[in-house]
């Protein structure tokens, strides 16, 4: 009786741009309560507000918004959210001198970047198969070696604008 899996396995993984968006409300959360307890930011009305892919932090002037947006990013930082996932725009004065910042979140893969991604992943490696599917690319090899080299490399790319994920390796 024959086995029904091939002598030459093929290994795989899918490269993704996500976020779990309990971890982004959880880093809001705690970026509003420090604001609400740091003396720097006393009297300052500074707020946070998510409207779908757009976060925009108002404070009394753009330099406490500047501020908020860092204290964002670093509880972000602690709950493993990349810093590529917050593309903040030029601070603008608004209604009163007030400041504000809105804050893009930068996920999801552009077939753009997608196509720029396949070019460098074969430049790695001509070792390995590169499919676009949508908005997550599909790598497979028949050496896991340079399935792990692909990977090492799209993670020390420092120019990539969105921060990449390492899903259903097999």
């Amino acid at each position: 009786m024959r086995s029904s899996t091939s002598p030459v396995a093929e290994y795989s993984f899918d490269v993704v741009s996500e976020f779990d968006p309990a971890e982004l409300t959880n880093a809001l959360d705690q970026a509003r309560r420090e604001v609400g307890t740091r003396y720097d930011f006393k009297d300052t009305a500074t707020a946070y507000d998510q409207r779908d892919e757009t976060i925009v932090i108002e404070s009394a002037s753009e330099d406490r918004a500047k501020a908020a947006l860092q204290v964002l990013r670093e509880k972000a930082a602690r709950r493993q959210l990349s810093p590529k996932l917050f593309q903040a725009g030029e601070p603008k004065t608004v209604g009163k001198g007030r400041g504000q910042i809105e804050v893009q979140l930068n996920a999801g893969i552009t077939d753009e970047l997608a196509r720029d991604l396949r070019k460098r992943i074969q430049n790695v490696t001509p070792k390995v198969q590169v499919r676009i599917q949508g908005d997550q690319l599909r790598v497979v090899g028949k050496d896991k070696d340079a399935l792990q080299l692909v990977i090492k490399s799209l993670r020390d790319a420092e120019d990539i604008p969105v921060p990449l994920q390492f899903t259903n390796y097999r």
